[in-house]
């Protein structure tokens, strides 16, 4: 099969003086690139000082010439030297090798690319603070070392599978590594101001090498290969717990340091019994749908619990869910459908005369 053809786009650095730009508009008038002579590898860029070309693929070019590939996108993507927050996103950008001349980004956004290595951005130390790589092809982090001031860095979605090269970002806050190949949590002791990390969809059998974060606050872990809560003790500051599609099978243990925890998603695991939470009493929402519980209980204590999702589990009993549920003064939304006690006709109703201040029934709202 003959390998896609590809077009090309300038990327043009503007200057905030009129009459250079004038002048550098008079002086390319007079020339013409021809596209078929711009650089087809991904990878490599050409600089001549004043237009900086990079590689952008077509949606489609089958069985067109490097010249009317690029004739079929003409519209150049200008770089602004003095932009302080920079959209590429879905341009099909192939690489960063010349982004040094953003030197005022704040914000670089690349979702949705076709970059395969991180470059061309460690001169940009003094202003960057958001870099968005999500939906590229990137299999390493690296060259982010200067990028001291970073706050937020988002690589989802590529093709990682070790968690590196983030030790010198000491100032980041936030860090997306969603669905990547990642079998290892680790290499995050430095990142002593992470509020956020969000490992969602990876290869992580093993929750470790997180008593570092003491700032963290929102950890997801949802659809990996856990099987067991362990090693949270140290993130006293945890608010929101997300550790969806696991392979747990008990929550006796593992969340009572926890003691901050305002949110708790364990749904789609093997638990058959909740348990576990007695420290746990600032909880607002716990959702463990999708497990195979049979019997509401020991959740009673949690008087702020406002929202209950158990859905798709194997509750059964009416005096069960009346014992329990009618403890729980806050409560607001719960959601019960596919279970046995669902099949009552007078499902709904029932609920709402155990526990009067509900608003929310399942995905319809109970009426005044």
């Amino acid at each position: 099969m003959a390998e896609p053809q590809q077009a090309h786009v300038e990327l043009v650095v503007k200057d905030d003086d009129d009459e250079k730009k004038k002048a550098a508009a008079e002086e390319d008038s007079g020339k013409h690139v021809d596209p078929a002579t711009l650089i087809c590898d991904p990878n490599l860029t050409l600089n001549d000082g004043k237009a900086y070309v990079i590689t952008k693929r077509p949606e489609s070019s089958s069985g067109k010439s490097h010249s009317e590939a690029a004739a079929a996108d003409p519209t150049p993507i200008e770089l602004v030297a003095d932009a302080e927050e920079v959209d590429l996103n879905h341009c099909r950008v192939a690489t960063m090798a010349n982004f040094t001349v953003l030197q005022k980004a704040e914000t670089i956004g690349l979702r949705n690319n076709m970059i395969t290595r991180i470059e061309g951005i460690s001169q940009l130390v003094g202003s960057l603070r958001e870099l968005e790589l999500y939906d590229n092809q990137i299999t390493r982090i690296e060259n982010l070392d200067e990028l001291v001031n970073l706050e937020i860095l988002d690589i989802s979605f590529n093709r990682l599978t070790k968690i590196e090269g983030l030790e010198k970002l000491v100032n980041l806050r936030k860090l997306f590594l969603v669905n990547n190949k990642i079998e290892v949590i680790e290499n995050l002791d430095t990142l002593v101001n992470l509020d956020t990390l969000e490992l969602g969809a990876n290869r992580i059998r093993k929750i470790e090498n997180l008593g570092h974060l003491s700032k963290l606050t929102q950890l997801y872990l949802g659809k990996n290969k856990i099987a067991e809560l362990e090693n949270l003790g140290q993130l006293k500051a945890l608010t929101l717990l997300s550790i969806q599609s696991n392979r747990i099978v008990s929550m006796k243990t593992g969340l009572e340091e926890l003691t901050e925890l305002d949110q708790l998603y364990i749904s789609h695991n093997g638990l058959q019994e909740i348990e576990g939470l007695e420290k746990n009493v600032k909880l607002t929402t716990l959702d463990v749908a999708g497990n195979r519980i049979k019997r509401l209980a020991n959740i009673e204590h949690l008087q702020q619990l406002e929202d209950f999702w158990v859905n798709d589990n194997q509750v059964e009993d009416w005096r069960n869910l009346e014992a329990v549920l009618g403890k729980l003064p806050a409560l607001q939304t719960l959601y019960l459908e596919r279970n046995p006690v669902a099949a009552d006709p007078m499902y709904r109703k029932k609920l709402m005369l155990i526990a009067p201040k509900l608003r929310q029934i399942d995905a319809t709202m109970c009426r005044a």
